[in-house]
């Protein structure tokens, strides 16, 4: 459950934040009590929680059979419990009970970053709505947690603010993309025609993002998006979405780490249309064309890492973003479809 943020204002570094964003990561937060005995963390794992010691007593044990022991009242209990990767030791409670307080890494260290940004007199972004919650629905982005805070700067200094009014298309399918875009304001409907009657398949708010598909795939828009209300929009040119968003969101995967994933249990992805799968495909693999990977959603496992592939790349780059931006372990294969039929042989 979330927390008061008035119990985090003692923290290190949360001390130094303003109180908006402070808010943000109380709501955002999770806190637990733990009993005695339980174990929050072992020495070697890796993952991706800071965690934050309110009350109670941890005994950290190292490998080499050291030990300390950490108080919530103590000024060491102000700091994150053992926040270096992999941990360095196994933190277990002591005390009866323990209160834990658990933060997103990434999005903290993000979050962290913006306020720094907003410091600045510069800075063009930072709205008279102190929540600015279009920035946290972004930066909560799953697609965005690969992307490094120091990308951050630029990312917001290259973003253009327009204007658009209700029932204006912004992008139409079938054109060329040139903007990724986001919702500081308004909403918008998303309708896809294809080859039959044009359908809406979605509604877009505050916060939520568009357009990335044709650039991530070098090709036209899949879908139109219209205001179904007045508002403002936030976008970024494809070259700059390239260098800021693409390439650190989208991780490749060799054919030779690829098949080790695929023995561990990794589902393989064809995104090509359904005549280049039935001519030729990876045993197993799914066909999910890219221009549909959004209907097939549901009929894929969460717990299971999945591994996109087409002929060269661009469509399995641009799926892999998708489906890591809807909260999905996705890689895109280096080198296409015959690099990974060799590696399989």
């Amino acid at each position: 459950m979330s927390i008061d943020a008035s119990r985090l204002k003692h923290l290190y570094p949360l001390d130094s934040l303003r109180p908006e964003h402070l808010e943000v990561i109380a709501r955002e937060a999770d806190s637990a009590e733990f009993g005695v005995g339980q174990v929050l963390f072992r020495a070697g794992d890796s993952d991706e929680h800071t965690h934050y010691l309110l009350s109670g007593i941890i005994a950290g044990e190292y490998p080499d059979g050291k030990r300390k022991d950490i108080s919530g009242e103590s000024l060491q209990g102000r700091y994150p419990l053992g926040d270096l990767m992999p941990r360095r030791f196994t933190a277990t409670v002591q005390s009866l009970t323990a209160t834990i307080v658990t933060v997103d890494r990434r999005f903290l260290e993000k979050l962290i970053t913006f306020d720094q940004l907003t410091r600045s007199d510069g800075f063009k972004h930072l709205d008279k709505d102190p929540e600015n919650r279009w920035v946290f629905r972004l930066l909560q982005n799953n697609a965005l947690r690969r992307v490094p805070a120091g990308n951050l700067e630029r990312l917001f200094t290259r973003f253009e603010e327009i204007t658009v009014k209700n029932h204006q298309t912004v992008v139409r399918e079938g054109d060329d993309g040139d903007y990724f875009y986001v919702i500081k304001d308004g909403a918008a409907s998303v309708i896809q025609a294809g080859d039959g009657e044009p359908a809406v398949v979605a509604y877009l708010v505050r916060g939520d993002s568009f357009g990335e598909d044709a650039l991530l795939s070098n090709s036209v828009r899949n879908a139109s998006v219209t205001m179904i209300k007045d508002g403002k929009l936030m976008r970024l040119k494809k070259s700059d979405f390239s260098e800021l968003l693409k390439q650190p969101a989208v991780e490749w995967l060799s054919a030779a780490k690829a098949s080790i994933l695929v023995r561990q249990g990794a589902g393989v992805i064809d995104v090509r249309l359904p005549e280049e799968f039935e001519e030729r495909a990876i045993k197993g693999s799914m066909n999910m064309p890219l221009s549909r990977l959004r209907e097939y959603i549901a009929h894929l496992d969460r717990e299971r890492s999945y591994i996109c592939y087409c002929n060269t790349g661009e469509r399995s780059a641009a799926a892999a973003f998708i489906l890591t931006k809807l909260g999905f372990d996705a890689f895109a294969l280096t080198g296409g479809l015959s690099g990974m039929v060799k590696q399989l042989k």
